[in-house]
Order: C-alpha cells, then sequence, then structure tokens
C-alpha cells in the first residue's frame, strides 16, 4: 500500500509543479484540482492502512487475551 500512497503524492507534486507553471489560468485550475484530487487519494489510503494496522493489532492482541 506504501507504494499506492507514494504513487499518489508523486502525481500530487506533478501537478502542483504543472499549475505553478502554467500561464494559462485554466490549466492552472485544472492542475490545482487534480493535485487536490491525489492527495486526497493518499490520504484516504494512508487512512485505510493505518486502520488496517490498528485492525490487525486489535485481533492479535484478542487471540493473545483468548
Amino acid at each position: 500500500m506504501a507504494q499506492t500512497i507514494d504513487f499518489y503524492r508523486e502525481r500530487a507534486a506533478e501537478a502542483a509543479e504543472e499549475a505553478r507553471s502554467a500561464t494559462l489560468e485554466n490549466v492552472r485550475e485544472r492542475a490545482l484540482r487534480s493535485e487536490a484530487a491525489w492527495r486526497q487519494m493518499a490520504d484516504r489510503a494512508m487512512a485505510v492502512e493505518e486502520n488496517r494496522a490498528r485492525r490487525a493489532a486489535e485481533v492479535e492482541q484478542a487471540r493473545m487475551d483468548s
């Protein structure tokens, strides 16, 4: 999953660079929307990864307590 998160972050950085270098307003706005979407996907993927790890730890703890 970390590879996916890294991929999303890389695409966000590329979109941010595209926005910085854009001379047309509509291109800049499109790139900024793209950056926001990629960052949101990275954040969601990170939350999923954290939740899975937390749940796995809870299951392991419950198994050890039994």
